[in-house]
């Protein structure tokens, strides 16, 4: 959370002290530095492999995380744009029932790949709330079982890449005519991944996770 901090405060003095032509409030091109909450839910959706013998009632949850986010966005034209978001996140995945406070999955590293078409209303160089949809695909970087599983016998996990599809709102407020502006977002997921943990080469337990996080962003963009 502290480079996103640094870096908005860094865009922030940038685009002050640049003279008004270094940008454009109706350029084509957007980048938006923020700082996002990625709060998912991470709860089980089915069982598909389970030969040890899973507690009844075991429901888990994946822990919220707070990253910097890089948005890149082109406009068609005033009310039409493509985004795309850069970032990485990582979570664990806890026992919440059945087992409460077992660690099953620890440290997975995602990166949320997104483009979102979006609607922006109004005119001019007016506050510009806007929607958007398009399609995610969640790349996994690394994963690996948690503590509790480990302890249980488990020595490898891996967590499948995944599709699914992001829902948008939003809004900028310009800050003078330099073409920076205040941009607060809201981007809900709804995407599952497939869960499986080894041990000796073979799988043991096999879940579905509805993972469907939301992701609340605030920060600085600058047009030109």
């Amino acid at each position: 959370m502290r480079m996103a901090i640094a870096a908005l405060a860094s865009m922030a003095a940038l685009g002050l002290a640049a003279p008004a032509q270094a940008g454009d409030p109706d350029g084509k091109l957007q980048i938006k530095l923020l700082g996002s909450a990625v709060l998912p839910d991470g709860e089980i959706n089915e069982v598909n492999t389970d030969l040890i013998g899973l507690p009844a009632g075991l429901q888990t949850e994946a822990n919220d995380n707070y990253v910097p986010t890089i948005a890149i966005e082109y406009f068609f034209n005033p009310n039409v744009s493509v985004e795309t978001i850069c970032c990485t996140t990582q979570h664990d995945v806890d026992a919440v029932s059945g087992a409460p406070g077992a660690e099953l999955v620890a440290d997975a590293l995602i990166v949320p790949a997104t483009l979102t078409l979006k609607y922006h209303f109004g005119s001019g160089r007016t506050v510009k709330p806007y929607i958007g949809a398009g399609p995610a695909f969640f790349l996994i970087l690394d994963d690996e079982p948690g503590a509790t599983a480990i302890a249980l016998g488990a020595d490898d996990f891996k967590l499948d890449n995944a599709f699914g599809f992001a829902l948008q709102a939003g809004v900028d407020v310009p800050l003078g005519d330099n073409g920076l502006a205040l941009s607060l977002d809201a981007k809900k997921y709804f995407i599952s991944s497939d869960a499986h943990w080894y041990a000796g080469g073979t799988e043991v337990i096999g879940t579905e996770h509805k993972l469907d996080p939301w992701v609340l962003s605030a920060g600085l963009g600058f047009r030109f």
